[in-house]
């Protein structure tokens, strides 16, 4: 999760794709380079050890654009897949 918000935060949506599940990844992603990310808070966490298949992580992200600072809240869903955790999916919490 976190590799995944410095990502957005850097603008890096190669990482993203790459990072992502094939079967939920889109052809492609736009970021909006008008968002500035200033932090992440990991708000719950289930599972997501190393013994485990898949794992759940709420967290809230904060950012500003040209609307003023706002957050985003969401429960996203990663699995390993080859050693590796890719984001599923998320529902905004």
């Amino acid at each position: 999760m976190r590799s995944r918000y410095s990502a957005f935060a850097l603008g890096l949506a190669p990482y993203l794709l790459r990072s992502w599940h094939h079967e939920t990844r889109p052809a492609s992603l736009d970021l909006d380079a008008d968002v500035k990310w200033l932090g992440l808070v990991i708000e719950e966490t289930v599972a997501g050890g190393p013994f485990d298949a898949e794992g759940i992580v709420e967290f809230t992200a904060i950012g500003r654009d040209s609307g003023g600072r706002f957050e985003q809240r969401e429960r996203s869903r990663f699995s390993r897949v080859a050693a590796r955790w890719v984001y599923v999916d998320g529902v905004g919490a």
